[in-house]
């Protein structure tokens, strides 16, 4: 089981756009987001709340520093 590979995802916010809200976009577009910048990120582990974070970089890469693993059946605190 330890060497079974899964999908991870940090999701840094979402948006809800009209077809053709999304048909106007274009090269150099910004969407913004619903979340702050100060807020933490969201990693999901094959689409499930597993923790919490920041966007840190690490060697010229973006990388996710976790503050705090949730509890996927209720969203909170493990």
């Amino acid at each position: 089981m330890l060497d079974v590979s899964v999908s991870v995802t940090a999701e840094i916010g979402r948006v809800t756009l009209s077809i053709g809200d999304i048909l106007k976009l274009g090269n150099g577009s910004v969407i913004g987001l619903d979340r702050a910048v100060s807020e933490p990120i969201d990693l999901l582990v094959q689409g499930v709340p597993f923790a919490r974070g920041e966007v840190v970089v690490v060697d010229d890469r973006f990388a996710i520093r976790i503050h705090e693993i949730v509890d996927p059946k209720f969203g909170g605190k493990k």
